[in-house]
């Protein structure tokens, strides 16, 4: 069977770059994402120029009800979920810790690591459902960030809702384990989405002054790429609860 990969917020960025890389590795894949199909067509116009099979739902993974459909809308299409990659997430912006507001706390927390956790919980039901190939039954990654381990209390609330998710990736892991399901992280810093643009300038001069030991930005492709690495069936079938970094040598301690 033509194995199938769920992505959620995989109509642009990141999600996207994980959907073309997926669909070129042969998987068909399925996305839900919060716009209308329109405002994505360019990129789904690129998974029909390369005959990728794809399902496109418009939905929030904050909504039950669509988590429900898209999954049941996956396996009614393509027969089951091999590969759930987590890539939905908001930002926020810079602000003051102490004046925090509850409802941005809510927003951020809801969809990065509420939804998160009941999307993987779903898709792990149905993943459970499943037979075992290559060495397991599907595979989940979670996408994170550098944040989930650094200190930036301007952006407080979106590292607490990456720490969450590393906690998540640790707990359900443990829980899948014993039923050859593997459940990974990889934590992007400074890639070229219209979430890092907004902070062009800073990040230019931080690849002028030798901040960044591979002294470039980041693409979505990269990200993707390591997605793909904790998925393939030849790849990282004996490693579960583990995260990768795609920074640039950024977290990598160095001495000055």
């Amino acid at each position: 069977m033509k194995k199938t990969v769920l992505i959620t917020g995989g109509a642009r960025g990141i999600g996207f770059a994980t959907a073309l890389q997926f669909g070129r590795e042969g998987y068909n894949v399925s996305i839900i994402d919060l716009n209308d199909p329109k405002d994505y067509q360019a990129n789904l116009d690129k998974l029909q120029a390369e005959n990728i099979p794809f399902l496109y739902m418009q939905g929030d993974v904050r909504i039950p009800e669509d988590r429900e459909t898209i999954v049941k809308d996956t396996v009614d299409r393509f027969g089951a979920i091999h590969a759930l990659v987590n890539a939905a997430g908001f930002g926020t912006k810079r602000m003051e810790w102490l004046d925090l507001p509850e409802e941005e706390w809510d927003r951020i927390m809801d969809n990065n690591a509420k939804a998160l956790c009941f999307m993987t919980q779903l898709v792990a039901k149905q993943m459970l459902k499943q037979p075992i190939e290559g060495g397991r039954r599907g595979s989940i990654v979670n996408i994170s960030s550098i944040n989930a381990r650094s200190n930036c209390p301007g952006l407080g609330v979106y590292g607490v809702s990456k720490a969450a998710v590393s906690m998540l990736t640790t707990l359900f892991a443990a829980r899948l384990a014993p039923d050859f399901i593997t459940v990974n992280e990889v934590r992007p810093f400074m890639i070229a989405t219209e979430m890092a643009l907004v902070a062009k300038t800073k990040y230019d001069k931080m690849i002028a002054d030798g901040e960044m030991p591979i002294p470039r930005w980041g693409e979505p492709e990269d990200v993707a790429a390591a997605i793909s690495a904790f998925c393939m069936d030849d790849r990282f079938t004996f490693s579960t609860g583990n995260f990768v970094n795609v920074d640039g040598g950024y977290v990598m301690p160095r001495m000055k």
